[in-house]
């Protein structure tokens, strides 16, 4: 049994802090701009670095934005909206990754619509990548905020969360181990040329499976035959990334 005694903060002064959950999201987008503008450098995007800054906009607000909004309605609707401000304080963690998913995909869809040259697919497949990896690290930060607990359990991995009974899952590990399959699989197939979007809707289709599985150990509200809503979510991401694949 390991007993979770882990302090979020990285760095403290007055009201200003660094955590670790804050700082994971804060090299996911810097990541994504350092590969953008080298794709762009390489000539494999046609877009220029002032196009990237403004991508890099779109792309941070619609992940935040819309990770919020989904973990407020979806998730814990009584928790935010009984005092809404507690939307805005996203460094205390609490994002959805379906959400920030829907996000990213409307701030995309909004960014190729005014710059036509480049296809939303093109950008999607090269952002793919370094999401997963982001998502891989977020999860270790989830564990340290401990946040996205597991199920009670008497294996002898266990952890003892603050706030919670019993000795729990790690889910958090889970959940960052699998991402870092995907992401492993996405740089395999990554090593050969292929359709537009065809390193997208595999990143939908291996992150949906894996999420769906995973799931099952995650302490959560069951909201249909017995599957939580990132389940149902998760499913919809695997139908519809398989439906285009196929097609």
């Amino acid at each position: 049994m390991f007993v979770h005694n882990i302090n979020p903060i990285i760095f403290s002064l007055g009201i200003f802090e660094i955590r670790y959950y804050g700082l994971v999201y804060v090299i996911g987008f810097l990541l994504v701009y350092w590969l953008l503008r080298k794709f762009s450098k390489n000539g494999k995007i046609k877009l220029s670095y002032d196009e990237i800054d403004s991508l890099l906009v779109y792309f941070i607000l619609g992940v935040v934005i819309g990770s919020r909004l989904f973990e407020a309605i979806f998730w814990e609707p009584s928790y935010y909206f009984s005092n809404p401000i507690r939307i805005l304080h996203v460094w205390k963690g609490g994002m959805s990754f379906h959400g920030g998913l829907v996000g990213a995909i409307v701030a995309g869809w909004l960014f190729v619509r005014k710059h036509k040259k480049v296809k939303f697919l093109e950008v999607a497949d090269i952002i793919s990548i370094p999401a997963i990896l982001m998502l891989a690290i977020g999860r270790i930060a989830n564990f340290i905020n401990a946040e996205l607990i597991g199920k009670v359990t008497d294996i002898s991995w266990c952890v003892k969360f603050p706030h919670n009974e019993g000795c729990r899952h790690p889910y958090q590990l889970y959940a960052s181990l699998k991402n870092w399959i995907v992401f492993s699989l996405l740089l395999w197939i990554n090593r050969k040329n292929h359709k537009e979007g065809f390193i997208f809707w595999n990143f939908m289709l291996f992150y949906g499976v894996g999420r769906f599985m995973v799931d099952f150990w995650k302490e959560d509200i069951i909201i249909l035959l017995g599957l939580n809503m990132g389940q149902l979510l998760s499913l919809i991401m695997v139908i519809i990334a398989g439906y285009f694949l196929i097609k």
